[in-house]
């Protein structure tokens, strides 16, 4: 075989790091990088023309560089390669259609359970590497610049993590339209929204005094079967809709909302409730929405067969 002694010294890098774990992470990274970019007609289209995507991507492949490159933080990396990894099928075209994020997670897996085993003095085939333990027979990695390496993984994989994701939820600006004492339900089979982010949480101004609400915005959104009912201590009304299309800076105010995330997750949030970090993915769509609406706002809306009925169910108003 040509150039043994390079052979040598990459056989020597390669065995002293989670070299296989590196390389799974950056294969799974590539193929979130590339599905978008890929010439496929039926594509999962999220955010801001798949950022998530980008962001996921470009993380996970770090992660692979950081095993190779400071292996003695390869616990640390590993579980946020993994939170990565899960993250992508809700926020990246299911994970890159299952293909990246199962690289991420064995990648994930392979590089948390690393170990170096030190090399014995009496073990036969620690010379070449050829024996029964010769795979792992070297030394553990000097921690030269293991001290660096870890303060520059605490300070970048969080970030890099955050800012794949969209980030924690910031408080935003109270609203300056007064909302209804108590919150109408809103009802929806399918809510499609464009852009999303969670910007955070405020005090929305009623009759009663403020009331605290979840804060979505995004650039547009769809809502099929669309039902919304008063709850506000007067005749009952009900306003329905076939399609309730919204653009333009659309601004939603909630204080519950739950459903099935791309129909298979099923989860609620309200104000008190958001996960800690509060980090919201971006998602495609959402089934059977089930939400509490104190204030929507946006530039437009056009609604498809639109009925309002009263209280005794019998009237109806185009």
């Amino acid at each position: 075989m040509p150039w043994p002694r390079r052979r040598a010294a990459l056989r020597h890098w390669r065995r002293t790091r989670p070299f296989w774990a590196g390389l799974l992470l950056l294969l799974g990274g590539a193929e979130l990088l590339l599905v978008p970019l890929s010439p496929l007609t039926v594509m999962v289209s999220l955010g801001l023309g798949g950022l998530a995507a980008l962001g996921i991507g470009l993380a996970l492949m770090a992660a692979g560089l950081f095993l190779w490159c400071a292996p003695a933080a390869h616990h640390y990396v590993s579980i946020n390669a993994l939170i990565l990894s899960v993250l992508s099928f809700a926020a990246t075209n299911l994970g890159g259609f299952l293909v990246g994020m199962g690289l991420g997670i064995a990648g994930s897996a392979m590089g948390f359970g690393w170990t170096v085993v030190r090399e014995d003095a009496g073990n036969p085939g620690g010379a070449d590497g050829d024996g029964a333990g010769g795979a792992a027979d070297v030394p553990d990695p000097a921690p030269a610049r293991g001290g660096t390496a870890r303060k520059v993984l605490a300070v970048g994989l969080p970030v890099a993590l955050l800012a794949a994701v969209g980030g924690p939820a910031q408080r935003a600006g109270a609203a300056a339209v007064p909302a209804p004492r108590t919150p109408p339900t809103v009802t929806t089979t399918m809510f499609a929204p464009r852009g999303f982010t969670l910007a955070g949480v405020t005090e929305v101004p009623t009759a009663g005094g403020p009331l605290k609400a979840m804060v979505l915005r995004m650039t547009a959104a769809s809502l099929t079967d669309y039902r919304l009912t008063t709850r506000d201590g007067g005749p009952e009304l009900g306003l329905s809709a076939d399609s309730l299309d919204l653009s333009g800076e659309v601004t939603l105010y909630l204080t519950r909302f739950s459903g099935c995330l791309e129909g298979l997750v099923c989860l609620t949030f309200t104000p008190d409730t958001i996960p800690v970090p509060p980090v919201v993915p971006p998602f495609v769509f959402m089934t059977q929405v089930d939400a509490e609406q104190a204030l929507v706002t946006a530039d437009l809306i056009v609604a498809n067969g639109l009925r309002l009925r009263a209280g005794d169910h019998r009237g109806a108003a185009p």
